[in-house]
């Protein structure tokens, strides 16, 4: 590990699940009826049976996990449910009358919160509903997130029998002095008991998040996490970064910066872990991705089929992807849209009737062709261009300032290509800020995003 790279680069970046990041957003041309053409547009010109990914967000939580950067709702009430997924379900009626016709789903994710917050009945309530207006792609991938805590046979059973194969669990961290510091509880047992329940009903892809650089984590807690996940051995890992944001996140104030491992540490935790998956036969997939060769997120990767959007990396690719249900964030390739944050106002303008988005983007030339290459970069480590780019001042602008990322090992630049080294892997998000035309041109003047490291 080079210190004087990950010191150098450990700044502020945006972690590009789109571009234009969501404070660039420009809504000088953005309204709800704007949004609705984008959609509409992008259903027209799809190619047949391309389908569309659909990203449901399902906000509450019983206890709040501190280190937590989603959109959630703590409550222990749960007569929430019902009333929730009605006004889903009502919001997806409101897609369905303008995209006029029956939809193919290539991808089904229910996020949050906590999904297993839901009771297996109001959860099939919800699919069900879903599908009586949707016909599933022959290959689509439907997934759901648990909380290894709350997550029974009957939520398990009942999902696997509406379509889903893929599971994804938050661990974290085993180490008890994190897990209460973060209030983020769950045993080795619970997890290896969830995970055995999947396999032997069905499942044929299993994720555990991971995170390093967490308040109190030490290299010896690190260790023995990961070396228990190789003895689990799930389908893929998702190996994030702690995002330090308590000016967003107030639930990060329970611990202040002295409980977090240094820049120095954190690069070493990073490291350590990586090495064990790798030498236990994971691959590194993009960034913050391991998988086994048998799972299909390495397959699309060797394939050079690799997406990313919303949800993350992903198999499965659509221009299309609508996000349901409050905060949730939605892309027409041409478009970004979101959802209102706070659930009364979401459920109060869904009783209205009225498409509960708030702010968007609605995205020029210029942003398309950008987007696109940091998309390359992102799933490939690899973009090229052609001499009918050459307008694009800004693109050329970021490949001029690349110039000192290659200096530093980080790229190759050829004549109308850029590839990323191994050692550039590393700082896939440094290299994609490079080229971020909105960012370079309108710089923070306070913190926007989570450091690098």
């Amino acid at each position: 590990m080079n210190t004087n790279l990950a010191d150098k680069y450990n700044v502020p970046v945006p972690r590009y699940t789109s571009y234009p990041t969501v404070p660039y957003w420009d809504a000088t041309y953005f309204t709800p009826d704007a949004w609705s053409k984008s959609v509409i547009d992008t259903i027209r010109y799809s190619e047949a049976g391309e389908g569309i990914s659909l990203y449901i967000h399902l906000p509450f939580c019983e206890s709040l996990c501190t280190y937590c950067g989603c959109n959630t709702r703590i409550t222990k009430n749960h007569k929430v449910e019902e009333p929730y997924i009605k006004a889903v379900l009502q919001e997806w009626q409101m897609y369905l009358a303008f995209i006029g016709e029956k939809p193919i789903i290539k991808e089904l994710h229910l996020g949050g919160g906590t999904p297993t917050f839901f009771s297996p009945e109001n959860l099939q309530m919800l699919i069900q509903g879903i599908l009586a207006h949707a016909n599933p792609h022959e290959d689509a991938a439907f997934s759901f997130e648990g909380h290894p805590g709350n997550t029974t046979q009957g939520h398990l059973e009942t999902l696997y029998q509406l379509g889903f194969k893929r599971l994804s669990l938050g661990i974290q961290d085993f180490d008890p002095r994190v897990q209460l510091i973060i209030n983020r509880i769950q045993t080795v047992e619970e997890v290896e008991s969830t995970t055995t329940i999947a396999r032997q009903t069905g499942y044929n892809s299993i994720n555990y998040d991971l995170i390093y650089g967490l308040p109190l984590q030490t290299l010896e807690g690190l260790q023995e996490t990961v070396a228990e996940v190789i003895r689990l051995k799930p389908d893929r890992i998702a190996f994030y970064s702690y995002a330090h944001v308590p000016w967003v996140k107030p639930g990060q104030r329970r611990y202040t910066e002295k409980d977090l491992p240094n820049a120095e540490q954190k690069q070493i935790l990073y490291q350590t872990g990586r090495e064990m998956l790798k030498a236990a036969g994971y691959e590194e997939i993009g960034m913050d991705h391991f998988t086994l060769k048998t799972d299909s997120l390495y397959v699309a990767a060797q394939a050079g089929k690799l997406h990313r959007n919303f949800m993350g990396y992903t198999d499965q690719y659509s221009r299309l992807m609508i996000g349901l249900g409050v905060s949730s964030i939605s892309d027409s390739w041409k478009g970004f849209a979101q959802n209102e944050k706070k659930v009364e106002t979401y459920l109060e303008l869904i009783s209205q009737g009225q498409l509960p988005v708030f702010k968007g983007h609605l995205s020029n030339t210029e942003d398309l062709i950008i987007r696109q290459h940091i998309l390359n970069i992102m799933c490939k480590g690899f973009t090229s261009w052609e001499k009918t780019e050459e307008f694009c001042t800004a693109f050329f602008e970021g490949l001029k300032r690349m110039e000192e990322l290659e200096a530093d090992g980080l790229v190759e630049i050829g004549p109308t290509n850029l590839k990323v080294t191994e050692i550039g892997k590393r700082y896939l998000r440094n290299i994609c800020m490079t080229l971020d035309a909105r960012l370079w041109e309108n710089q923070p003047k306070t913190q926007l995003f989570s450091m690098a490291g």
